[in-house]
């Protein structure tokens, strides 16, 4: 009998503490990224091109509509921020349409919706009929801020959920600077024609899109939801980073959706009352929620309102008007400045994007919105000293441009990716489609009060005073984010429920673990480990929970 012969029968069988110390071990590698969930990831998050096209394009195409059209202030205001409003449509219906006909046909109908507004937009001939095309490009954004994110997270293995659900602000980002680029490239046409192509050139985008779409998998989550648990452990098999993974998520998605652990049939009926009606999932979110749910609903919602509450899309969509104020005139210096701005922008969205599971939520989050902070405030200073000088001041303009490039900077290592990664992970797989819609819906809002009012309100109490305002609120979403939004790194989604089940508020502070530690050893001494496996870089167990706070 050979050595090797030997030492296999002496050495004793792996027990669940030796694995437990295995997955910790640091000399372990972390699996290596899923190429296919890579790729489904980057295929669904391409539908936020079409918002931050969007978003892009409109703050150089209102320069030459308004020479055009001759429009008011508060018409541009109105134009630019009622698109988000509109969302609030295409984004209450996309949590219902997505449970109906799935994720992925959801991603088709969106990019369906973009293209017709996008056309709308580019052959229209008043201000009336812009503003229909506006409203139909709206459904179509809300469609799509809503099931990237949801879609993304369903098919990202744990190990690398925040890299992948981060990929909708990523392309968002890109969307973004190739708005700014189209401005630049089409400025030198007539006013007349320049606007119609920046607009109506939005439409190209979603045509790939569908295309695209069509290599997809369907979300093994909605799959199960729909008793088709064949399809689903096949898809688990391809985008999960192990075969014990994906017969774990398997195994935890059966348990949410209400199908007993031992059936094995590639084909389960799925009984009506175990799936809630649309009614019911609003009922336990807003009015009958456990203490679970009602932190993860304030946690969701609270992320997306501070996000736009801070004025981020004033700094995108009124960059222009911002460099203007600063002393820049001309209109083509003003759209290549802005220019500088988008890609200051995709670049730290870039890096903040392979970051997330690699340090967590919580420390960008904090990190980023104390870097907005004081970039904000120093902005409004600079604005502030220039509009009650009478002459131009060099250096005051200099660190203007400097203090919107570190705003966009700040906000994309942190506050902009992740918060559509924690929202699409925080809600229960039953609440999951309208517990984002409703996030998305709010973040919506926010946003085109702040697109339609900014430029009343800077006219009322300056441009500077407008950014001193948008310090105030960051300040308050600081704390906000320290106070109530636990670590979520390396939990699968099925965990999160302990995870806000447990969490309190204190625990956010730094040596306020006492709490966690005793739950911790109370859910260890149940005995019920036996769904511990290696997430990529932390060790998750349904079984403890994370007092990583």
């Amino acid at each position: 009998m050979s050595e090797g012969t030997n030492k296999a029968m002496s050495d004793p069988p792996p027990t669940t503490a030796s694995k437990v110390i295995a997955d910790f071990d640091p000399l372990k590698k972390p699996p290596k990224r899923n190429k296919f969930a890579f790729a489904c990831a980057t295929l669904a998050s391409m539908t936020s091109v079409l918002l931050g096209y969007d978003i892009g394009v409109m703050s150089g195409a209102i320069i030459y509509l308004k020479e055009d059209w001759h429009i008011s202030d508060t018409q541009i205001g109105v134009l630019v921020g009622i698109l988000n409003i509109y969302c609030l449509f295409g984004s209450f219906a996309a949590g219902r349409t997505s449970d109906w006909i799935g994720r992925r046909y959801t991603i088709v109908l969106a990019g369906a919706i973009f293209f017709v507004g996008a056309l709308l937009m580019g052959f229209a001939t008043n201000y009336a009929f812009l503003m229909v095309g506006r409203f139909v490009t709206g459904i179509g954004v809300g469609y799509a801020l809503m099931i990237a994110p949801v879609y993304t997270a369903e098919v990202s293995p744990a190990s690398s959920r925040g890299f992948l659900t981060s990929f909708p602000e990523v392309f968002i980002n890109a969307g973004i600077l190739l708005g700014y680029i189209s401005n630049l490239a089409f400025s030198s046409l007539p006013t007349h024609l320049s606007w119609r192509f920046m607009l109506g050139i939005g439409a190209i985008p979603s045509i790939f899109l569908a295309i695209g779409v069509l290599a997809m998998p369907e979300s093994p989550r909605w799959l199960v939801m729909q008793g088709r648990l064949g399809d689903a452990k096949k898809v688990l098999n391809r985008i999960s980073d192990s075969p014990e993974e994906a017969q774990l998520r398997l195994s935890e998605i059966k348990q949410t959706a209400g199908i007993p652990a031992e059936c094995d049939e590639d084909i389960y009926k799925v009984e009506k009352t175990k799936i809630k009606s649309g009614n019911a999932v609003w009922k336990e979110l807003f009015f009958n929620p456990t203490p679970a749910v009602r932190r993860a609903v304030i946690a969701g919602i609270g992320i997306h309102f501070f996000q736009q509450a801070s004025g981020i899309d004033a700094v995108v969509l009124y960059s222009p008007r911002i460099f203007q104020s600063a002393g820049i005139t001309n209109a083509r210096k003003q759209l290549l400045a802005t220019v500088a701005v988008g890609v200051v922008k995709t670049l730290f969205i870039l890096v903040a994007t392979f970051q997330l599971d690699k340090y967590g939520r919580r420390p960008l989050l904090l990190t980023s919105v104390g870097g907005m902070i004081i970039a904000i405030l120093t902005l409004a200073m600079s604005l502030t000293v220039i509009d009650h000088s009478h002459h131009k001041i060099t250096w005051a303009i200099a660190l203007c441009i400097t203090m919107v490039c570190a705003v966009v900077a700040s906000f994309s290592i942190g506050l902009g990716p992740i918060t559509w990664v924690y929202s699409s992970e925080v809600f229960p797989l039953r609440l999951r489609a309208q517990g984002t819609s409703m996030g998305v819906a709010v973040n919506r809002v926010v946003s085109g009060v702040i697109s339609i009012f900014f430029l009343p309100l800077s006219h009322k109490i300056t441009t500077g005073g407008a950014f001193f305002l948008f310090g105030g609120i960051a300040i308050i979403a600081w704390f906000f984010f320290l106070t109530f939004l636990p670590e979520t790194r390396g939990r699968t989604l099925e965990n999160m429920h302990e995870l806000f089940e447990d969490f309190r508020w204190r625990e956010s502070f730094p040596g306020n673990k006492s709490n966690n530690d005793e739950n911790s050893t109370r859910k260890q001494s149940n005995g019920n480990d036996k769904s511990q496996v290696q997430l990529g870089e932390t060790t998750t167990s349904t079984t403890v929970t994370n007092d990583n706070h």
